[in-house]
């Protein structure tokens, strides 16, 4: 019986491989989208389809046939703006330039090292997994240095360093939308998310903020991170049983010129963090709102609108410091160069967007979008499906869809346009709706072979057995999944059933 499920399981895993590895990249995916939206109101818009103006009463719109004389001119005049214009373009690009310097400088990879090293050894699953969590703050960069970290310091310690590394890939990928601080990532789907609102309700959507989520992620890290080392200590270590290979290790401490660039850069943080509260805390600060209450003043405010400056400054400056200490950097020649080595690895993502930006343009200026959300709605409340039920459907869907398509700006810059009008329609937020979709998409990162960086997994994963592959990857991260996937949406139920808010200006409820 046990070969029977082993050989469905496989199989399974055989057939997500095939399917996704046939699905083309997302750049000629978004091209693909972008024609489609094309064709289809070239197709509709002679039904005559048209619906009330959810904003707007009695204002009816109908779809608009973007294969028309005018439509033709609006895509060959708008392509540059739709690149340019494109919600996350800008905001990725300006975090990526401070957190760049952050992380080639080193001080990310030291400060990682620095934690998981001085955690005690009874909490160290703990601490492994919290640290792989909080990596996410600096992109990618948790994916490289943590799980052969992880496997290095379970070794050392006697135990399985496969334990390790799963422990180490579930904090980084499974946890990924969970974390004290803002991010990249919030900047990303922030900025999909209100645009994506902005069909339903462009007032609304003026007053929405990329730390939408940001109570409720940060309150996930504590409950992943005990999820995760249970899985590891209780479910995982026992299946993987006592070590037998030969790998032995030992272990590296943060050596004196990294300690004294610590020191110094969390000095420089720290300065950073008091100036920048200048500008926000006293009365008639400049960043700081003049209407409402203390706490409205802070939320409905300018800073809230300059976060993505703030978010990159905060991460140059340590990252500067830290440097300019350990001798990485030598003169502004250096700096410049690490800031464009990080422009260089967003080649891909500037090349996405160009076909995403035009997708999404395309889709809006069809007015589809619209009246997809407004009979998309009609449809789910005819069938009931409202509520709980409506949110966990969603994340099942997102979970399945995250198999295939890797990338969470992809998915997302597709699945907000439709998405969020939706349930937004429903009396959903699109802070909702977001939350639920990052629920979704980072706890299935870890079983997806199609994960940008399984393959490297992989092959840390092999200095300690030779034999390891896709198969036997995901049947070690299945429990992680699965848990931290029913764990979570557990909590977002709880939270939704107590009413608190997402974050700063980010209620569970869409009112008009």
């Amino acid at each position: 019986m046990s070969e029977e499920r082993k050989g469905l399981f496989q199989r399974s895993l055989d057939g997500v491989e095939l399917v996704g590895n046939k699905l083309p990249h997302p750049v000629t995916l978004f091209a693909i989208l972008a024609l489609l939206v094309l064709l289809l109101s070239a197709a509709l818009q002679p039904l005559g389809i048209s619906v009330e103006h959810p904003g707007e009463e009695g204002t009816m719109v109908e779809i608009n046939n973007l294969l028309s004389a005018e439509g033709i001119q609006y895509i060959f005049g708008s392509m540059t703006d739709n690149f340019i214009g494109f919600a996350p373009l800008g905001v990725v690009l300006v975090t990526m330039l401070g957190i760049g310097v952050a992380e080639r400088t080193g001080l990310i990879s030291a400060l990682l090292r620095g934690f998981v090293l001085s955690v005690p050894n009874r909490f160290i699953t703990l601490g492994l997994v919290f640290a792989g969590i909080m990596s996410s703050v600096a992109s990618d960069a948790g994916y490289v240095v943590l799980p052969p970290l992880g496997a290095l310091l379970f070794a050392a310690l006697g135990r399985h360093p496969l334990a390790g590394l799963a422990a180490a890939f579930a904090g980084v990928s499974a946890g990924f939308s969970a974390n004290l601080l803002l991010s990249g990532t919030d900047a990303m789907l922030g900025e999909l998310t209100i645009a994506a609102a902005s069909i339903i309700d462009p007032a609304y959507a003026e007053t929405m903020n990329i730390a939408m989520n940001w109570f409720f992620i940060a309150a996930s890290v504590f409950v992943l991170t005990f999820i995760g080392a249970w899985v590891t200590e209780r479910v995982v270590e026992p299946r993987l049983g006592t070590y037998k290979g030969d790998q032995k290790e030992s272990l590296e401490g943060i050596q004196p010129i990294e300690k004294k660039g610590l020191i110094w850069s969390g000095i420089a943080l720290a300065v950073a963090l008091i100036l920048t509260a200048l500008l926000i805390v006293p009365e008639g600060a400049p960043l700081r709102g003049t209407e409402g209450d203390a706490m409205e003043q802070i939320v409905q405010s300018p800073f809230m609108s300059s976060l993505v400056p703030i978010i990159a400054i905060l991460f140059f400056v340590p990252g500067l410091v830290y440097g300019i200490v350990t001798k990485v950097i030598r003169n502004d020649k250096d700096v410049a160069g690490q800031m464009t080595d990080t422009m260089a690895s967003m080649g891909m993502f500037i090349v996405l967007a160009f076909t995403a930006g035009q997708f999404v343009a395309f889709f809006n200026e069809s007015n589809m979008g619209l009246v997809l959300g407004v009979y998309g709605a009609e449809f789910l409340d005819s069938v009931n499906l409202t509520g709980i039920p409506l949110i966990l459907a969603f994340i099942l869907i997102t979970a399945f869809i995250n198999l295939f398509i890797g990338s969470a700006s992809a998915k997302w810059a597709m699945m907000a346009p439709i998405f969020v009008p939706i349930m937004m329609q429903l009396g959903y937020s699109p802070e909702l709706t977001q939350m639920a979709y990052r629920v979704a998409d980072s706890t299935t990162n870890i079983i997806s072979p199609l994960m940008t960086y399984f393959a490297i997994i992989i092959a840390f994963a092999q200095k300690y057995d030779k034999k390891m592959g896709i198969g036997t990857l995901i049947s070690v991260m299945l429990p992680y999944s699965i848990y931290f996937l029913v764990g979570w949406t557990i909590m977002l139920v709880i939270w939704m059933l107590v009413g608190i808010p997402l974050g700063p200006g980010g209620p569970l409820l869409y009112q008009p």
